[in-house]
């Protein structure tokens, strides 16, 4: 729906002039639209008229603007109407939004002039050294590898043996003969989770695998005419303490939070002392209550 507002003609019209003069697009102030007492006027299309409109464009623009503004305010005027009862409450509300955000814009600058965000490696270390038993694990990850070998291959025993054996040559043999035989070999020297462990293998999603967590040789699924053999070296299981690579990024969150805390705490305090201090505050019912203020 489009308002008939009257402005599409004198915005064409200027357009050569605000070619010329890219400042503004209207010269002067005039009324472009009025709901009640209140008025939109070229002044105010000017201070929101992005730069580089010219033509059609500026006047689809402003058509458009001015129609938002007119709902606008009339949706303001239904609800001064509906809610005048209310208009204390709402008062309150905008005053403590806000009180609020001036809070928070002078909060932001204690931090911004008093604060260091670095955090070490050895303060994430030690922090997670005192609080091991706040950090576990919400589903299992592991190490492991997992080769798939065709049913027909002869020797697939022997390079069994070599992926089951910790000696680093008979490893190196098992690695040399996947890579002779053009052996698709998938190899999780990091921690993964589980699941996309099992994404390598021919499993469905709907079934629990979690035997497999708790054996260390090489198993094998049979699939599709190939022998999917897997090994998973190390296992970590829900419940299990996060390894410190997980919980890195948390405690360097919750220390600069510490932090944060520690700065506004610290600020708040040196603004009550200094207030008591020059008087710009004052404590009544401590006096009456005979204590002395703490400065």
């Amino acid at each position: 729906m489009k308002f008939a507002i009257g402005i599409t003609v004198a915005i064409l019209s200027l357009c050569a002039v605000s070619c010329r003069n890219s400042s503004a697009i209207f010269s002067g102030d005039e009324v472009l639209a009025r709901v009640g007492r209140k008025q939109f006027s070229t002044s105010d299309i000017n201070a929101v008229l992005p730069k580089g409109l010219t033509g059609a464009d500026s006047a689809d623009y402003v058509d458009a603007y001015v129609e938002k503004w007119i709902i606008k305010q009339l949706k303001l005027q239904e609800a001064e109407l509906m809610f005048s009862s209310s208009a204390a409450d709402i008062d309150r509300m905008v005053d403590d939004y806000r009180q609020s955000l001036l809070i928070r814009k002078i909060e932001q600058y204690y931090l911004d002039t008093e604060m260091h965000s670095d955090v070490t490696d050895e303060e994430i270390e030690a922090y997670y050294d005192s609080h091991r038993g706040d950090f576990r694990l919400t589903k299992s990850i592991v190490k492991g590898r997992i080769v798939a070998v065709g049913e027909n291959y002869r020797r697939r025993e022997q390079l069994l043996r070599f992926m089951a054996s910790p000696k680093k040559e008979e490893s190196r043999d098992f690695e040399e003969l996947c890579r002779k035989n053009n052996m698709r070999l998938t190899t999780f020297d990091e921690w993964v989770d589980f699941t996309e462990f099992l994404s390598n293998l021919p499993v469905l999603r709907s079934m629990s695998y979690d035997s497999y967590l708790s054996k260390r040789g090489v198993q094998q699924i049979h699939h599709d005419r190939t022998y999917y053999c897997f090994q998973i070296t190390d296992a970590l299981v829900e419940g299990d303490m996060m390894p410190l690579f997980m919980a890195r990024d948390n405690i360097r969150r919750i220390l600069i939070n510490q932090r944060q805390g520690e700065v506004l705490h610290a600020r708040e305090e040196n603004i009550m002392r200094s207030a008591l201090e020059n008087g710009n505050a004052r404590i009544f019912c401590e006096e009456k209550s005979g204590r002395q203020p703490e400065t």
